[in-house]
């Protein structure tokens, strides 16, 4: 009867896994496998080696890669700070650190819109104090800027909760074995907080891949990455075929990225709770 009930309470649970990620997971493969008359092609798929599309796949990578990398070299210090600290995971200053993500991400870019345009704030400010403008805006480093800034607190949390795990016990006997502060980095902190790394790594990747509204906004027409092709395909083209194919092709990075943190971080440990 208790099974019954629980299967029962889980009922809204598979109804939304099913109405919000299958069917429309099923869609994008049916209209990537399929041409316009709905015979099977794989052409959709092999589309991605076309050279506009090959130079917008790659240049998402690379600001992909360079966004994660920058992302981990700030998160980790701050994390090892928090835990220094000892703060709490509901504490105020961690609920501080994490209340920009409660922003609307589509406000938080256009406000970097704003202050990096040629006319923005930013330039204002350097031009009253007789200083060099910056051309930032429609460039890559617009766009490198604003993933690291939208997506710095998912690689924060989870850092920072691996390394809340590390019991202070196997570091004050480090210490006490003459281990001294970089020792005890590289020795202990370091591979146990790899799941969080792991994780974060993640969770600032596959967003930062997938994008199209920061390289939209911050890059303007100048930088065309992956997801704004795909986006244009729904959008403009109305190509829903060739769209859904690109699509394909980027859940294969999404899914060798996801399986890297299973085998990584087997127990969860780099999850957020």
């Amino acid at each position: 009867m208790n099974n019954m009930k629980k299967k029962l309470l889980g009922l809204p649970y598979y109804i939304w896994c099913a109405v919000f990620i299958l069917i429309p997971l099923g869609m994008v493969f049916y209209y990537g496998l399929t041409d316009k008359s709905g015979a099977f092609t794989l052409e959709n798929i092999a589309s991605i080696t076309a050279p506009e599309h090959l130079k917008a796949l790659a240049l998402a990578l690379l600001l992909s890669v360079i966004a994660t990398l920058i992302c981990l070299l700030l998160a980790y210090p701050l994390a090892m700070i928090l835990c220094d600290m000892q703060v709490n995971q509901h504490s105020f200053i961690v609920f501080i650190f994490i209340l920009p993500m409660w922003m609307n991400f589509l406000l938080r870019t256009l406000a970097w819109q704003t202050l990096l345009e040629k006319t923005g704030v930013i330039n204002s400010i350097l031009q009253f104090l007789h200083l060099p403008s910056l051309t930032i805006i429609n460039t890559p480093y617009a766009i490198v800027l604003g993933m690291v800034y939208n997506f710095l607190p998912f690689m924060v949390l989870p850092i920072y909760n691996a390394l809340s795990k590390i019991d202070d016990n196997v570091i004050q006997a480090a210490r006490d074995l003459g281990a001294n502060g970089i020792q005890v980095f590289l020795k202990i902190k370091l591979p146990l907080s790899t799941p969080g790394i792991i994780s974060g790594i993640t969770m600032v990747f596959v967003p930062a891949l997938t994008t199209f509204v920061i390289s939209k906004l911050l890059g303007g027409s100048k930088v065309l990455l992956i997801g704004n092709v795909i986006e244009e395909e729904f959008t403009q083209a109305s190509n829903w075929h060739l769209g859904s194919g690109l699509s394909i092709v980027l859940m294969i990075f999404i899914l060798v990225n996801m399986v890297l943190s299973a085998v990584f971080d087997k127990d969860g440990e780099g999850s957020f709770l």
